[in-house]
C-alpha cells in the first residue's frame, strides 16, 4: 500500500482569509492590545488622539504577522539579521560540518583557549565557564 506523502509540509495552512493560524493569533494579540491601549487612552484624550497610537500598534502588528521574506517570517529574519550582524567580515564557505562560528553553535571561547589549541565541549567546567560569561552579557 502506498502512502500519499505531502509535498509542502513547510508551508503553512490558511485558515481564514487566506492567513495561517499563527498569523492570526499574532493579528488578534496585537488588535486586543491596540483595542486596550484606545480604550485606555479615550476617556482621558478623547477618541481622535487616542487613534493614532492604536494605528501605531496595529501597523506594527499587521507588518509582524503579514511579513514574509524569501520564505522567512519576521522573528527568524529579525533573527537573521542580527546575526548576520554580530558575524560581521567576509564569509568563506568550507566544506564540512566544521565550517560554523564560535558564536552561532552557542559558546564563547576566551583568547587563551584558542591559542592554547582548543577547548574540551565535555567538560563540566567549560559549560559552568561559558554559563557564567553569558549571565555577565
Amino acid at each position: 500500500m502506498q502512502y500519499k506523502i505531502p509535498v509542502q509540509i513547510e508551508n503553512e495552512d490558511k485558515i481564514f482569509l487566506n492567513l495561517s493560524l499563527r498569523q492570526l493569533t499574532i493579528i488578534m494579540i496585537g488588535g486586543g492590545f491596540g483595542y486596550s491601549v484606545f480604550k485606555s487612552l479615550e476617556p482621558n484624550i478623547g477618541a481622535d488622539l487616542a487613534l493614532f497610537p492604536t494605528l501605531i500598534i496595529v501597523g506594527l502588528t499587521l507588518v509582524i504577522a503579514l511579513f514574509r521574506h524569501t520564505e522567512m517570517t519576521f522573528v527568524p529574519f529579525l533573527l537573521n539579521l542580527i546575526r548576520l550582524n554580530l558575524n560581521v567580515g567576509n564569509r568563506v564557505w568550507s566544506k564540512g560540518v566544521d565550517s560554523y562560528n564560535s558564536l552561532e553553535v552557542g559558546y564563547i571561547r576566551n583568547i587563551e583557549e584558542i591559542q592554547s589549541g582548543g577547548i574540551d565541549k565535555n567538560s563540566h567546567k567549560t559549560f559552568e565557564s561559558v554559563e557564567e560569561k553569558l549571565g555577565k552579557l
